[in-house]
């Protein structure tokens, strides 16, 4: 029961980032901003995880799990309600921050519930939890489809609501392990790896959610490019879950590869059918590469020693969901949306370097 639960949240937590891709091009229209608005909107997200993460590793370490996820569901709730009530960018940017931060909080209670929960299963459990993400990255897209600003919103809070009753039914474990803090795992060559494997992955995923979509509705409705982010969750799942049968470093590179040529792809052309398949490439690369960057993760930092690696690496995402949307949306305005992959290839350039420089890892103990 605890397992589901805890996956739930996950895909919860996913649905809080999907769920505005759709919607995005009915803000444009209403509010008049342009990609480069658009892009700092989604980018508000990150920048709330930022805050989000670091907040919640401390309260794993003082309390646990439970606490911090119960925390994130209120935030993630008054982000709902100031969406669904709001009226225009000055309610919708802080919306999208405490969306933000509640969703780092989320990340890390669920990952440390999982661990409190199962420990010498961790990676298996978390290959799952990422599987849970993708099912989120279905509900986001799918709720957007509702249609307008208000209504996508308000499903996610009924959400968050009956996740809030389900997290009661769980309550905490009697025994948990106690995780500390090794500022010394940061220096390890592996951890490098690992956190800029994920920057690329954020990065291609605002990028993605953010500009993206405003050429999307060039030739789709918000139902049609709802629909087409929904399929590409599903592409994201499967292959996030098969990933995990494989080694860390060869999945990582196969979402380094993939990621931004599926993004230049989609920007550069103009046919329907070209955006399907592009779209479809960058979920494989980022199921892949998203397992991969995860197990780099365990294998060069391993469980005891994980909560400031985990914090620091998840803060590399919010980075990369801060930069990606702004830095797309700003290439789109000034070269057009054919030079968006060129924000995706710079970073998978970044993280070819670190393959380059990194040995293999060799597996850390718990």
């Amino acid at each position: 029961m605890a397992y589901v639960v805890l996956l739930a949240l996950g895909a919860l937590d996913a649905a809080g980032y999907g769920v505005i891709a759709p919607v995005v091009p009915e803000i444009s229209d209403r509010t008049g901003a342009g990609a480069g608005v658009i892009g700092l909107l989604v980018t508000c997200f990150g920048l709330g995880q930022l805050v989000g993460y670091p907040v919640a590793g401390w309260g794993v370490r003082r309390w646990h799990a439970s606490v911090v996820l119960a925390a994130s569901l209120a935030l993630t709730a008054a982000g709902d309600l100031a969406f669904a009530f709001g009226d225009g960018l000055a309610a919708w940017f802080p919306a999208r921050v405490l969306m933000g931060i509640g969703a780092g909080g989320l990340w890390m209670g669920v990952v440390f519930g999982l661990l409190e929960r199962y420990p010498g299963q961790e990676y298996r459990r978390l290959t799952g939890l990422l599987g849970a993400y993708a099912v989120g990255g279905v509900a986001g897209p799918a709720l957007g489809a509702v249609g307008g600003i208000r209504g996508p919103f308000l499903l996610h809070l009924g959400l968050v609501l009956a996740a809030g009753i389900a997290l009661l039914q769980i309550g905490a474990p009697r025994e948990r392990p106690r995780f500390e803090s090794d500022a010394g795992v940061l220096r390890s060559p592996g951890f490098v790896l690992a956190s800029a494997g994920v920057l690329l992955i954020a990065l291609s995923l605002g990028t993605l959610e953010g500009p993206l979509p405003l050429h999307l509705g060039e030739r789709l409705s918000q139902e049609e490019i709802a629909g087409l982010f929904v399929v590409a969750s599903l592409v994201v799942g499967a292959s996030s879950v098969a990933a995990g049968w494989a080694q860390p470093r060869p999945a990582l590179g196969v979402g380094v590869v993939l990621l931004p040529a599926g993004l230049g792809l989609a920007g550069a052309a103009d046919q329907v059918w070209i955006w399907i398949v592009a779209v479809l490439v960058v979920a494989l690369g980022f199921g892949v590469g998203e397992a991969g960057a995860l197990g780099v993760l365990l294998q060069s930092v391993g469980v005891r020693r994980i909560v400031l690696a985990m914090v620091v690496w998840s803060q590399a995402w919010a980075i990369g969901y801060l930069v990606g949307p702004a830095a797309a949306g700003g290439v789109a305005e000034a070269l057009g949306f054919e030079a968006i992959g060129i924000v995706p290839l710079a970073a998978a350039a970044a993280v070819a370097v670190c393959f380059a420089w990194t040995p293999r890892a060799r597996r850390v103990p718990g």
